[in-house]
C-alpha cells in the first residue's frame, strides 16, 4: 500500500504538469479555435532558459529559482506572441483550416533545433530549489518538489481563471471565447485577444517547464512527449473545460506511474492512450466538454 501511495503521489505531480499544458491548449482553442502544437516546446524552452538563469542569479538555489520564474514567464509570453504572429494569424486571415496546424508544428521543430544548437543535445540536470530529502505522507515517501509542482500548477491555473473572471481584459477574453463575431461588434479587438491567449498559453507552459525540470532531466527533447500527452489530456477532459484538464491530467499521470511499476515501463503510455480512444469513441467532446452545435 505504501508503494501504491507513492506511485499515486508521483502520478499526481506528473498529471498536474499535463494539466497545465492542456490548460494552455484550452486558452487558445477557446478564443480562436486553433491550437499551438508547439506547446511542448514552450515548456522545453522555459525549462532551458530557467536553467541558464538559475546559474547566473545569485542568492542561493531557492532565491535564484524564485527570481527566475517571472523572467521565464515573460519569455514564454513573448514566444507565444511570436507563434501567433508568424504561424497562426496568417492562417486565420486566409481561413486556412490546416495552415495553423502545419505552421505551429514547423515552429516547434525550429524551436527544438535552436535549443539543440544553444544548449546541446545532451540532457542536463536542473538544480532543485528544495531539499531532496523526502517526507512521509501516510507511510509513502514524497519529495518536497512534488508538492511544489502540485501547488504551483494549481496556483497558475487559478490565477488565470481569476484574471478572466475579475479583470476587464479577462472579460474580453471570455467574451471572445463565447462569440468572437459578437465580441468584435461590441468593440473588442478580437485579434489582440487571440494574441494575448497565445501569450498566456505559452507563459503557462514555460512555467510548467521550470516546475517539472527539477524532477526530471532537462533537454531539447523533453517537450515533444509532454506536449503530446498533454494534448491527449485536453481531449480526454474536454477542450472547453478547465476541470477536465485537471481530471484528465490526474488520470493519465496516475495511470502512467502505476502501469510502469506494476506491469512494465514499456507499457506505461498504453492505458492513457486506450482511454483517449475510448473517450473519442463514446464522448468525442471529452469527459467534461460540451458538444458544439452549429446551424447549417
Amino acid at each position: 500500500m505504501e508503494i501504491f501511495l507513492q506511485l499515486v503521489f508521483s502520478g499526481i505531480a506528473l498529471g498536474m504538469i499535463y494539466a497545465v499544458i492542456a490548460f494552455g491548449y484550452q486558452l487558445t482553442f477557446a478564443t480562436s479555435g486553433t491550437l499551438n502544437f508547439g506547446q511542448g516546446e514552450s515548456l522545453m524552452l522555459g525549462a532551458l532558459v530557467g536553467l541558464s538563469l538559475v546559474g547566473t542569479i545569485h542568492g542561493g538555489p531557492y532565491m535564484s529559482y524564485l527570481l527566475m520564474i517571472p523572467i521565464v514567464i515573460a519569455f514564454g509570453a513573448l514566444q507565444g506572441v511570436f507563434v501567433e504572429w508568424i504561424g497562426v494569424r496568417p492562417a486565420i486571415k486566409i481561413k486556412s483550416e490546416f495552415g495553423w496546424i502545419m505552421s505551429t508544428i514547423a515552429l516547434a521543430i525550429i524551436f527544438k533545433n535552436v535549443a539543440e544548437n544553444i544548449w546541446g543535445k545532451d540532457d542536463l540536470t536542473f538544480p532543485s530549489p528544495l531539499s531532496a530529502a523526502p517526507f512521509k505522507v501516510l507511510g509513502a515517501n514524497v519529495q518536497p518538489m512534488q508538492v511544489a509542482v502540485i501547488v504551483g500548477a494549481l496556483a497558475i491555473m487559478l490565477a488565470v481563471e481569476l484574471f478572466n473572471r475579475k479583470s476587464i481584459y479577462g472579460k474580453a477574453v471570455v467574451a471572445t471565447a463565447n462569440d468572437r463575431d459578437a465580441a468584435g461588434l461590441m468593440g473588442i479587438n478580437t485579434g489582440m485577444v487571440i494574441t494575448f491567449s497565445y501569450a498566456l498559453s505559452s507563459a503557462t507552459a514555460a512555467f510548467a517547464g521550470v516546475l517539472v525540470a527539477p524532477l526530471t532531466l532537462t533537454g531539447a527533447t523533453m517537450g515533444a512527449s509532454l506536449g503530446l500527452k498533454a494534448f491527449a489530456v485536453a481531449i480526454i477532459g474536454g477542450l472547453t473545460s478547465g476541470v477536465g484538464a485537471i481530471v484528465g491530467g490526474l488520470i493519465l499521470g496516475i495511470a502512467e506511474t502505476t502501469t510502469g511499476y506494476y506491469i512494465s515501463t514499456g507499457y506505461k503510455e498504453v492505458p492513457g492512450l486506450l482511454l483517449l480512444l475510448l473517450v473519442l469513441a463514446v464522448k468525442p467532446s471529452g469527459l467534461f466538454g460540451k458538444a458544439a452545435i452549429k446551424k447549417v
